[in-house]
């Protein structure tokens, strides 16, 4: 009983899922949206893409999973980037009053500025739209880490720091006995949402600046009304983006059991 429950958990009901929303996607292109290719023609139009997705034909001609590559590459890059920033940033919001309010209201101006206006910065201080790409996933990203790890210390029961300064802990026993396995909860959460947000933001750069990737090839094809190749982006974004968040789950819960 217990399997027969978990198959259709957790793989009938998703296929029906998705069953559904193909269904009404051919409805639509064949009633209400006639311009909007079929399922059938989508796959048909796409399978260059999806049968040799490695391939390499041109700069912005290339197989589906080659141009992902690309923007993982990147996307790497600036969470990573925005990690290493944003990670001791929460803490240090957390521990410190005084920081917190000289430095919040900026965190709080700073935090809700679109990419779309902080990758022309970038341009003008990298002059190259790799690096400048770079610069707003980071920044864009770093966000959600940042105040959920101060939300995660400042959620630290008080006795825990007493325990510590009774035992004459040094401040980096009391960090990684006390605040990091009892912050990494919070801190998780804040991942989980920085590489979304890393996510989203690495196709829009590349749809401004043209660059090999995801989003640069949706942008070409959108000039080329080639609305296949758009539907098959969206569809690779919504996968790997998907796939990037359970992959994030999995090595959460890897620590929780290696902690425990």
């Amino acid at each position: 009983m217990n399997e027969r429950k978990f198959r259709g958990d957790w793989i009938v009901l998703p296929l029906l899922g998705i069953v559904a929303v193909v269904v009404l996607w051919a409805i639509s292109s064949m009633t209400w949206a006639p311009s909007l290719p079929t399922p059938w023609k989508t796959w048909q139009v796409s399978q260059p893409y999806l049968m040799k997705p490695f391939e390499k034909r041109g700069e912005l001609d290339q197989g589906i999973l080659r141009f992902t590559w690309y923007s993982l590459i990147l996307v790497a890059k600036g969470y990573t980037i925005a990690l290493l920033i944003g990670t001791p940033l929460g803490f240090v919001l957390g521990m410190s009053k005084m920081f917190a309010k000289t430095f919040d209201p900026i965190i709080q101006i700073l935090r809700p500025v679109s990419p779309l206006a902080w990758l022309p910065l970038g341009l003008v201080l990298f002059q190259k739209s790799e690096p400048a790409a770079i610069f707003t996933i980071a920044l864009c990203s770093m966000w959600p880490t940042v105040l959920n790890t101060a939300v995660g210390v400042r959620a630290i029961p008080q006795d825990y720091l007493n325990v510590a300064r009774v035992l004459n802990l040094s401040r980096m026993k009391t960090l990684l006995k006390i605040l990091l396995p009892a912050t990494l909860p919070y801190m998780f959460t804040g991942f989980r949402l920085s590489l979304g947000i890393a996510w989203l933001v690495i196709v829009a750069a590349e749809m401004l600046t043209g660059s090999p990737g995801v989003g640069g090839f949706l942008w070409q094809e959108y000039n080329s009304l080639i609305y296949e190749h758009i539907i098959l982006c969206i569809l690779t974004i919504g996968v790997i983006g998907f796939i990037l968040d359970r992959l994030m789950g999995v090595v959460e819960r890897r620590l929780q059991v290696a902690k425990a």
